[in-house]
């Protein structure tokens, strides 16, 4: 089904405020994950929530909690998220760093036990707005292992994303490179899941390590693998997810002596930068512009369509989204539904 934006918005935010959320937190909540739907990116969207709406209930995570500052030394920051929403404490935690930058040029925040952030891009552009350059380095603890290391046949990391961005200049909307470091994200494979579409060769191994396009072998109760991207070049990047934001940013990682149950519990480590501090802003400008018009200007192979930069497909799909609407699949609603009727909320009324 096509569902209105805006509608969706006013849906989410009946649901977390039922489930305890003060207006203000499940209105940025409810931003948070219908922007990562309209942006195209609906492994990150409202279909979290029956996952938000099960780690309420068993306490894992916790409403208007704000993000706690416990470390600053230079342009060092240190951050606690006591288990909040972590659309809220990352956000919270990238302004302040945000601040340090402003000042110094520089500043380095690693952010420990956040409920699940979401969509990393939404940081990174949190930074473009205010001029800077981020990098975002991400992992997950407290649940079971997803991705398999390379040559490996089961689950050892999280989909564990690392963004990249750079802010818009006079002649060049801005840079967003978000990726997980598995082939596909889980929210993707749930996605398909419900709705009864195979994955695409090459992303999944099933319980036993054999190469599988269903989906379902992610929710068995011996579970399957995502695959890293890229083979032993994704797998290094994820192991640096774990290592940079797990083990120098203190959150720890998903090593088998730490807890594992069904909560998400998010780790980042981010580094800002003031370009301007480095070079000038005229040449970054026109030198942003000529490299990304000469990517874009290369003929596309057959059966593709026009080389697009990190940032263009998310631009496209909020276009598009906005205008038609964000299209939820049947059992996604109602797995929603079955979500929001914990807290008492009918969405079918909406």
């Amino acid at each position: 089904m096509l569902i209105d934006h805006q509608a969706l918005l006013g849906t989410v935010e009946r649901v977390l405020v039922a489930g305890g959320s003060l207006p203000q937190e499940a209105n940025i909540v409810a931003n948070h994950l219908v922007l990562a739907n309209l942006s195209g990116h609906d492994s990150h969207g409202v279909g979290m929530i029956p996952n938000y709406v099960r780690n309420l209930k068993a306490g894992y995570l916790h409403p208007n909690k704000h993000v706690d500052c416990i470390r600053e030394d230079g342009s060092i920051l240190v951050f606690d998220g006591k288990a909040g929403y972590g659309q809220v404490i990352a956000r919270e935690a990238m302004a302040k760093a945000i601040d340090l930058t402003k000042k110094t040029g520089l500043a380095i925040a690693a952010l420990r036990n956040a409920h699940h952030i979401g969509r990393v891009g939404t940081y990174g552009e949190q930074c473009a707005d205010a001029g800077l350059v981020s990098l975002h380095f991400v992992n997950v603890t407290g649940h079971m292992p997803l991705v398999a290391p390379h040559r490996g046949s089961d689950g050892r990391f999280g989909t564990n994303p690392i963004c990249i961005a750079l802010p818009d200049t006079k002649e060049e909307p801005r840079i967003i490179l978000d990726f997980a470091t598995s082939k596909v994200a889980l929210g993707k494979v749930r996605v398909a899941n419900n709705s009864g579409k195979i994955m695409p060769e090459g992303m999944l191994l099933d319980s036993k390590g054999n190469p599988t396009t269903d989906p379902a072998v992610m929710w068995e109760e011996e579970s399957g693998a995502l695959l890293p991207i890229a083979e032993h070049k994704g797998y290094g990047l994820s192991l640096m997810c774990e290592l940079l934001s797990g083990v120098i940013g203190g959150g720890g990682t998903l090593q088998p002596e730490n807890v594992r149950d069904t909560r998400i519990i998010n780790n980042m480590l981010s580094i800002l930068i003031d370009p301007g501090r480095l070079t000038d802003t005229d040449f970054i400008a026109s030198e942003m512009k000529a490299m990304c018009d000469y990517a874009r200007q290369s003929p596309p192979r057959e059966g593709f369509g026009n080389v697009l930069v990190p940032g263009d497909p998310e631009r496209e799909q909020r276009a598009l989204r906005t205008a038609n609407g964000i299209d939820i699949d049947d059992e996604t609603w109602r797995q929603i539904a079955e979500a929001a009727s914990e807290f008492g909320v009918d969405v079918a009324a909406d």
